[in-house]
């Protein structure tokens, strides 16, 4: 276990540009998207003035951008479609502003290579997948990408596009074997000269999608293309060997999650301190397509553990601006709401210690239920006596109408839970008979 803990930090690859050297590269490779950033800042009014809205640029700015930049119109849609992807624009309730990364992007070159690898996670987003082809086959094969890009950056050069081909058809060919895609009531039928990926039986365009996945890589300056062969750039490279690190550090922790769902990998993260927690978090995320993780945490978070729900926000938060959209759209489910809440305030630059007077009354007291529930299923009684204690703005009486009014599934139990682990026998009283009342539906 010390042996694990303890592993020395690895250094990159030889022949790895130095940081300065990668941070510039990846400020050539956005140079537009920076240039549309500022030009956006500055006739679009930034903070203060009329705001950009959200997606794309409405055709009257993408005119005048193109103008005034010496951009053609299509130069200026992928400019703020790279902008928004790499954090140089920030989308908020519909409206777009500068992002920090664009105040720090001449003079910190860490904030650069991160807002790069946001842009290479998004990959997809930025070079769409042609339209005729299936939205669930473009998934597999963005789901298959990290293989190949493990591949291109272990052979450390070009690799040819048949042996690219062969991989991603296995790759996802264990994608479906591990959904178990199999009819249980089709016939048998002989296998042997069918084409696992073509053919009338099962059109899987295959080559026309390693063609699109490439083509992405290299919109990105994640890779070259070359006659009938891909290699990465040193930008790429270095961040593909970044994510092998990670993954690496997370199958030697002593939680080693790296393979588990999201919700096994959480339950694993429950112990850790919150830096050992946001070390995992990043290795678990780095080894899958941000959207599939993002999508995931959402999915334990619904479930019944209230532990899970707030430790899936928490990696959220890891996770950043890539979240925000399925984060927004969390808000419309009651039970995810206070945390997707408060997830939005954090993100929009509000401080943790006041983003809760974003919430309503009930909303707070919905949370405060849910980590009570929390407490309860996996904490210690004298953490939730303090828990009780915290909650009590002016009586008790009135903090248990406020939970008792606010209708959380888990009420009745927590406030079982509550009288039970508190010292004080008349507090403890009152609780119990909230707690009956709750239970047999009386005021």
């Amino acid at each position: 276990m010390t042996d694990r803990r303890t592993r020395p930090a690895s250094r990159p690859p030889a022949g790895t540009p130095a940081t300065a050297e990668l941070a510039n590269r990846a400020r050539a490779s956005l140079a537009d998207a920076v240039r549309l950033a500022r030009w956006a800042e500055l006739r679009l009014g930034g903070d203060g003035g009329r705001p950009a809205p959200a997606a794309a640029l409405p055709a009257a700015d993408v005119e005048r951008a193109a103008a005034e930049l010496r951009l053609t119109h299509g130069q200026i849609q992928v400019g703020w479609d790279r902008a928004r992807l790499a954090g140089l624009v920030e989308v908020h309730g519909g409206h777009a502003r500068p992002g920090w990364r664009l105040r720090a992007w001449d003079r910190d070159d860490s904030a650069v290579l991160r807002g790069w690898v946001a842009l290479f996670d998004a990959w997809s987003l930025v070079h769409p997948a042609p339209a005729d082809i299936a939205p669930a086959a473009v998934a597999e094969v963005v789901e298959a990408m990290p293989q190949l890009l493990s591949l291109l950056q272990l052979s450390a050069g070009p690799v040819t596009v048949p042996d690219l081909l062969d991989l991603l058809g296995q790759r996802v060919t264990e994608l479906r074997d591990e959904r178990c895609e199999v009819p249980y009531d089709a016939p048998a039928r002989d296998t042997s000269q069918a084409e696992p990926f073509g053919g009338p039986a099962a059109p899987f365009p295959l080559a026309r999608l390693l063609r699109w996945a490439l083509g992405g890589l290299a919109a990105v300056d994640a890779v070259t293309l070359g006659p009938a062969q891909a290699a990465l750039t040193p930008l790429g490279s270095w961040a593909v060997w970044v994510k092998l690190e990670q993954i690496c550090v997370a199958a030697q922790s002593p939680a080693g999650n790296i393979e588990q769902s999201a919700a096994a990998m959480l339950h694993g993260c429950a112990r850790l301190t919150p830096g050992p927690a946001r070390a995992e978090y990043r290795a678990w995320l780095a080894a899958r397509p941000v959207g599939h993780a993002v999508s995931e945490l959402l999915q334990a978070a619904r479930g019944e553990d209230a532990l899970l729900r707030g430790l899936a926000f928490e990696a959220l938060r890891v996770v950043g601006a890539p979240a925000e959209p399925d984060v927004r759209a969390a808000v419309r489910e009651p039970a995810l709401r206070p945390y997707a809440l408060l997830w939005l305030a954090e993100h929009d630059g509000v401080d943790p210690d006041e983003a809760q007077e974003v919430l309503t009354p009930e909303e707070s007291t919905w949370l405060w239920v849910d980590t009570a529930a929390a407490i309860a299923d996996h904490g210690e009684a004298d953490l939730l006596a303090r828990h009780l204690d915290s909650a009590v703005r002016t009586t008790v009486p009135r903090l248990l109408d406020e939970v008792r009014a606010v209708g959380h599934p888990r009420t009745v139990q927590v406030l079982v839970a509550l009288a039970a682990a508190h010292p004080d026998p008349a507090l403890a009283k009152a609780v119990r008979r909230a707690a009956f009342q709750v239970h047999t539906g009386g005021a």
